[in-house]
């Protein structure tokens, strides 16, 4: 049975050169129609994300490049929440300026990621669209699973976001995405890669750190258990 240490190899020892042949076998070029940055069928905007009909936007993201972000001046709340799966909308708790007012959390409820933030109708909080094109407003600084996404590595302990492949080649999965297809240059397709490849091994580090940092902790409210502890969803320490 593989553990997760020797994915982590695994994914340390990945060809960049390999994962860029497949990348230029599949074929993709972004063409900023922003879907993986919104969410699923929301068309009131004037409603929160838990009274409208809609899959919100979920892309993970480490306490770094939270961190990272809130040198642009954002508050972590700003920049993300507790992960969803597992969470009930109230648990959540987090999308509003009031969102920590007293009674409003259930308490010993878990989870062990961090999503970015998003907005009433469940697009990513960095979000932007001008005449049908889209934009991230913190592009620089965009979490790895932005730079990657619609792609993917078929290892035990990364992620797959956005649902099933929709494509393959080798180790590599491609996600639903309209620029799928489409001729990309060796150099960007070389560039994905090392970054793909960056990715799977900071996803299965992030995973070990849990592992290992797992301690469970009486506490009311939400707890993400991250790989530097327990946190509350505003990104503050939980002593164990």
């Amino acid at each position: 049975m593989d553990t997760l240490e020797s994915e982590l190899e695994r994914a340390r020892d990945l060809s960049v050169s390999a994962i860029a042949d497949a990348i230029e076998q599949i074929g993709f070029s972004c063409t900023r129609c922003g879907a993986c940055c919104k969410a699923a069928d929301c068309e009131d905007t004037d409603s929160t994300a838990t009274d409208v009909d809609s899959e919100e936007h979920t892309a993970t993201v480490f306490p770094d490049e939270i961190r990272r972000l809130q040198e642009r001046g954002y508050d972590w709340r700003d920049v993300a929440r507790p992960m969803p799966y597992g969470l009930t909308a109230d648990d959540e708790n987090d999308r509003t300026d009031d969102a920590s007012a007293e009674g409003t959390e259930t308490a010993g409820r878990t989870t062990f990621e961090w999503a970015l933030q998003t907005d009433a109708c469940g697009d990513c909080t960095f979000y932007e669209e001008t005449d049908g094109t889209g934009a991230c407003t913190v592009h620089e600084d965009r979490p790895l699973i932005c730079q990657t996404y619609p792609f993917s590595v078929a290892l035990g302990g990364t992620s797959q976001p956005m649902g099933e492949a929709v494509d393959r080649e080798g180790i590599v999965r491609a996600h639903e995405c309209e620029g799928l297809g489409r001729d990309i240059s060796r150099a960007d397709a070389e560039e994905l890669a090392d970054t793909l490849k960056e990715r799977a091994v900071r996803e299965l580090e992030e995973a070990i750190g849990v592992r290992d940092t797992y301690e469970p902790v009486d506490a009311e409210g939400v707890v993400v258990y991250d790989s530097e502890g327990p946190k509350r969803p505003d990104g503050t320490a939980i002593d164990t």
